[in-house]
């Protein structure tokens, strides 16, 4: 029985996170790309350089409503989107997809900046600020005060699958990784990597959302300089290799992948839908959940905190993925019988004997934990939206709980429905972008007319 329900699981995950979504997904945010202004806009390349002085605080207004940092709630975000997906998930779709995998990555990456500034900015303009300051954000608040109260259904259905997905995808598959990883290069017991997880999270997430955003911000970028720096390494060894790599990525990508060694060819759309699942999976633009962090941003601009949000796919799936692709293609590792972390320790040890047996488990520990911090606030906002302040200490505690049974149960049957539920959030979310889409675009326009006016107080450092 059990086995049967695991099966049907894994069909509805494969259409869940099927073709058509992909096909939403990247056109949406195409369009959005356009809808927003093209590409003279200043949400592209002027809209960089304005996020960049956003985040390092020249707009800050101690004034302005919030609990984080513009920084803070780049990293809480970014804490959530880089993960195992970066190591693992990258792995997996160029070990299923091929080299072209890599291509439609990177797209997915460019064209979900528009869908995570469109998301953000809802957030923080459907969002409430309660008599205690507390920030009650995310896609179900803007679904529900964005299109009305008959669409709160829709917000209901969003709010539980983000709860669930925070349970399954977001922590038990997290330290289910970290635990066989440890396990398999370093002989630590799986229950032990899970109460050490479990502790490190309880810690951190009692404080709620302010303390969450002060370690995520000197984590993230620790734990996303190391890895860059680890990439770097291995791909500078091998950089007269890169002209035929880029080649390669290019080419398999309108062409599908030939047989090569131990690994079987495949077609076009094989090739496509890898690359799309896995920058979706990684950076999350379109699921709604990054709103929710960056909700909790201390400003009045709904437009300011879009522009600091669009930085996150770049960084995720640009940057970090596509090092991850690189290392795996380069050192050729990619044809060879091996898949998801395992397949990523063994490109970096064939640069360097021994590098990735040490120096990818740490990543993996970090990105895991990262990702538990950040999804336990997706979760426990999505449960206050559900039942109140009242259901946040039992899920608080359920969450943490969950984080143990995950590294030492065999939790197929959970991943399988969670992972159906993070699809699911789509539907809800990009339904209320699409019909919230005019209002998106009012709201950019007005925003960058007063920004190139400079009507925006400006924040003075003494020199």
């Amino acid at each position: 029985m059990a086995e049967t329900i695991n099966h049907l699981l894994e069909v509805g995950v494969g259409y869940v996170w099927g073709l058509p979504l992909v096909v939403v997904l990247i056109g949406l945010g195409l369009f959005l790309s356009f809808y927003l202004g093209g590409l003279e806009h200043p949400l592209h390349w002027r809209g960089f350089k304005h996020a960049f002085d956003v985040i390092r605080g020249k707009y800050d207004d101690p004034d302005d409503p919030g609990e984080i940092s513009h920084f803070q709630a780049l990293t809480t975000a970014l804490s959530a989107t880089v993960g195992l997906g970066n190591i693992a998930g990258v792995a997996v779709a160029i070990h299923m997809g091929g080299p072209g995998a890599t291509f439609w990555m990177i797209l997915a990456g460019l064209v979900g900046m528009a869908t995570k500034f469109a998301e953000c900015t809802l957030a923080v303009k459907y969002r409430r600020v309660d008599a205690n300051g507390e920030v009650h954000g995310g896609a179900m608040h803007y679904i529900e005060l964005g299109l009305g109260k008959a669409w709160k259904p829709l917000a209901l259905f969003f709010a539980f699958a983000c709860m669930i997905s925070s349970f399954g995808a977001a922590n038990m598959f997290q330290t289910n990784q970290v635990a066989m990883v440890l396990q398999g290069n370093f002989g630590v017991p799986p229950l032990w990597t899970g109460i050490i997880l479990a502790v490190m999270v309880a810690v951190v997430i009692i404080g709620g959302i302010k303390r969450i955003g002060k370690v995520t911000s000197v984590l993230v970028p620790f734990m996303g300089g190391i890895y860059i720096a680890g990439g770097l390494i291995v791909i500078l060894m091998h950089v007269t290799d890169l002209p035929y790599i880029f080649y390669q990525i290019v080419h398999d990508a309108f062409t599908g992948t030939a047989a090569v060694g131990g690994f079987s060819g495949i077609a076009i759309q094989q090739v496509l839908v890898q690359g799309v699942r896995r920058a979706c999976f990684s950076n999350e633009a379109g699921l709604g959940s990054a709103p929710i962090a960056h909700a909790a941003a201390a400003t009045k601009e709904p437009v300011r905190e879009g522009v600091v949000a669009l930085l996150e796919p770049f960084v995720d799936t640009v940057v970090i993925c596509t090092i991850t692709a690189l290392v795996i293609i380069i050192s050729g590792t990619w044809t060879q019988d091996a898949n998801g972390v395992a397949l990523t320790v063994l490109a970096f040890d064939s640069a360097i004997p021994g590098f990735g047996q040490y120096f990818v488990p740490l990543a993996v520990f970090l990105f895991a934990y990262s990702t538990l911090l950040s999804w336990s606030y997706y979760g426990e906002r999505a449960v206050d939206y559900m039942v109140g302040h009242k259901g946040i200490i039992v899920y608080k505690i359920v969450f943490c709980i969950l984080a143990v049974v995950g590294a030492i149960w065999a939790i197929g049957p959970v991943l399988n429905f969670s992972d159906m539920m993070l699809g699911l959030m789509v539907v809800p979310n990009l339904t209320a972008i699409i019909l919230l889409m005019p209002k998106i675009r009012k709201e950019t326009r007005t925003y960058f007319g007063k920004l190139m006016r400079g009507e925006f107080k400006v924040k003075h450092r003494n020199v």
